[in-house]
């Protein structure tokens, strides 16, 4: 899945589109919660050396809330990672590039999604 597909599920899937809460910055779209306003994906472009890649160059990635029982299951499976720059034992980095199988991403937007409820 890419970034595009990614913004496609989640908006046919949640009826959901991202905005952009940072000044200045388009790319970081954030996916919020309709009943709680918390967020429960945040999509942005980083570094692939924030992943710990020693390849230059940027990857799309997008963020997920995770419970903390199942979240360890999940790192190393290719394209998800220990969360970039969120609390790391709530969530987790997926790369938007195709390695995570799309059954796998909708798995975790919809435990996500759970997880943002009042």
């Amino acid at each position: 899945m890419n970034r595009a597909e990614l913004e496609a599920y989640i908006k046919e899937t949640y009826g959901i589109s991202a905005d952009y809460p940072f000044t200045g910055d388009f790319v970081t779209g954030v996916f919020r919660h309709p009943g709680s306003r918390k967020w429960f994906a945040i999509a942005m472009r980083i570094s692939k050396t924030k992943l710990g890649s020693a390849e230059d160059g940027a990857v799309d990635i997008v963020n997920v809330k995770c419970a903390p029982d199942i979240l360890y299951s999940f790192h190393g499976q290719p394209g998800i990672y220990p969360a970039y720059h969120m609390n790391r034992n709530h969530w987790l980095t997926l790369t938007l590039d195709g390695r995570v199988d799309e059954g796998t991403m909708a798995f975790l937007l919809g435990i996500s999604f759970d997880l943002t409820k009042k």
